[in-house]
């Protein structure tokens, strides 16, 4: 053992290696300003994979990102490898700013929001009119995530050899809301994919619908066969279909229109709303909007004291408007089987 004397000095004396990391900590992160642009088609357990300079390119989000995550639709910047070839990998180093968000809660009481979609410009819900039932307060519940989140609805009414459309559509006509009926025939000739992508040419459309509605059999007629998903049936005796899409998928539309694309969804049973704030949903009635300047603070558009009872009684608005709003904010407070 090496001893020490009095007349040592330090140049006899081995400092301690410091420590590995020696630099100091910043808050000053790299700007990637030479990122490529990509799109989120789809996510599957950290793993997301992205369409950038048309190739598909699979990457993770870079750790300076935090806890925001990027979902299918989202516009993203990526670094690294993006050859697109096996076993590579790009990192994601920026989300851009969302244009459009579909978000829903697992119910009402549960605080947490995901957002399922970004950037979309319309919304098709999907609903048999037979076989599965219509579920009007679930169909309720995803106008009111679409109004609530900037996209446009669309309905599409599916199974019209099985019941007529005309109790539906009377429902819904005070709300203006586009619409396509299709039946299980017209499906089978591209009849009614041909209406469909009518209301879909050059535009980002999320599909979302109850499972056995015919939601991915629509979406397959919409999109190249070679990147078309499997579909389930409906069970005869709970009248209930089974899931058969289990993750977000972009798929870009054939090339009967251009530059369009669909989002397919898992099947939902339920479409919680715990996130929406009536007062958002508001800015989707125009007509009756103004109206609401009289109203009490924190008003729910559906109490004693709501102005819009006047302004409507007045003749600014149609009743059956202010019936459609109300019933969609109530649609909050119930479950979709009430």
């Amino acid at each position: 053992m090496r001893r020490y004397g009095k007349h040592t000095d330090e140049d006899d004396i081995r400092s301690r290696p410091g420590r590995r990391n020696t630099r100091p900590r910043t808050n000053i992160r790299p700007k990637h300003e030479d990122a490529a642009e990509g799109m989120v088609l789809t996510v599957d357990r950290g793993r997301l994979t992205c369409l950038v300079e048309g190739r598909v390119v699979m990457a993770m989000k870079a750790r300076e990102l935090g806890r925001k995550a990027a979902v299918v639709g989202d516009r993203v910047a990526l670094v690294g490898d993006m050859s697109g070839k096996k076993d590579t990998l790009a990192r994601i180093v920026r989300i851009e700013e969302r244009t459009s968000v579909l978000r829903r809660t697992a119910d009402d009481d549960d605080p947490y929001e995901r957002v399922v979609v970004a950037n979309a410009d319309q919304l098709a819900i999907v609903t048999a009119l037979a076989d599965p039932e219509p579920r009007p307060r679930l169909i309720d519940r995803c106008l009111v995530a679409a109004f609530d989140g900037g996209l446009e609805p669309l309905l599409v009414m599916t199974k019209s050899d099985l019941a007529p459309p005309d109790k539906l559509l009377e429902l819904y006509g005070a709300l203006d809301i586009p619409y396509v009926v299709t039946s299980r025939e017209e499906l089978e000739n591209g009849g009614a994919a041909d209406r469909v992508l009518e209301q879909l040419d050059g535009r980002v459309t999320a599909f979302v619908g109850h499972s056995g509605v015919g939601k991915t059999t629509l979406v397959n007629a919409l999109v190249p066969e070679e990147q078309r998903r499997s579909t389930g049936h409906v069970n005869a005796v709970t009248g209930r279909g089974r899931h058969t899409t289990t993750s977000a998928l972009a798929l870009p539309l054939s090339g009967r229109v251009a530059d369009g694309w669909v989002i397919d969804t898992p099947g939902v049973r339920s479409f919680g709303l715990a996130h929406v704030d009536p007062s958002r949903v508001i800015h989707a009635f125009p007509d009756l909007a103004q109206g609401t300047e009289g109203c009490p603070r924190a008003c729910s558009h559906d109490e004693p004291d709501c102005a819009l009872d006047d302004w409507v009684a007045e003749g600014h608005a149609d009743q059956a408007r202010l019936y459609s709003l109300r019933r969609l904010l109530a649609s909050r407070e119930r479950t979709e089987g009430d």
